[in-house]
């Protein structure tokens, strides 16, 4: 018995030590990062799936930002189920087809209540291009940053016209992981693999 005892304590010393916490430490984007903050048009061609605790949504996206507005269809295979999302300064604009148009001035708490999720697509818009929101603190984590209570974690990045951006991340929080797979980026109206 003293035998399973000790043999349990030689097992758990390392484990003890691998358990330490690192400092929060502020993120800094690079100075190549920060210039994606000056970009006024992209888009993407991609794939999201979005896991909450009690379901499981998969869609194909495509979204185009400009200065004006962000504008992200959402549908499923060969077009089924699209939804199209518009957010502008005056709020977000869900667009279902067939007429089922709704508005809000509200958009995080709009879009949970239209489709069940709570997603932060005021800052997702940033997070999408893999920089951080510029208003709110942010700490950096192993490959990305957490900021307003979500994690967002880099799995692999692509060149692109001279920046880097994201085609494979992470976005997650206690409750909801979202997964974004970018296909095909857009910079200023041109198609980039």
């Amino acid at each position: 018995m003293k035998k399973i005892w000790l043999l349990t304590g030689v097992l758990l010393l390392p484990a003890c030590s691998m358990m330490t916490t690192t400092p929060e430490i502020a993120y800094q984007p690079t100075s190549a990062q920060s210039e994606l903050y000056a970009l006024e048009r992209w888009g993407f061609e991609g794939r999201i799936a979005i896991v909450s605790k009690s379901d499981v949504a998969q869609a194909n996206i495509n979204w185009e930002h400009s200065p004006e507005e962000d504008l992200i269809k959402l549908s499923g295979p060969l077009g089924q189920g699209a939804v199209t999302i518009q957010l502008n300064s005056t709020g977000v604009t869900i667009d279902r087809g067939g007429g089922d148009v709704k508005t809000s001035t509200n958009p995080e708490k709009f879009i949970n209540q239209e489709v069940g999720l709570f997603v932060p697509v005021t800052s997702l818009r940033y997070w999408v291009v893999g920089v951080p929101e510029k208003s709110q603190p942010v700490i950096a984590i192993d490959k990305g940053f957490e900021q307003a209570g979500w994690r967002n974690q880099y799995k692999t990045m692509q060149p692109v016209n001279g920046y880097v951006l994201p085609q494979n991340m992470t976005v997650t929080n206690e409750s909801v992981k979202l997964k974004l797979f970018i296909d095909q980026w857009m910079l200023d109206d041109k198609r980039i693999k």
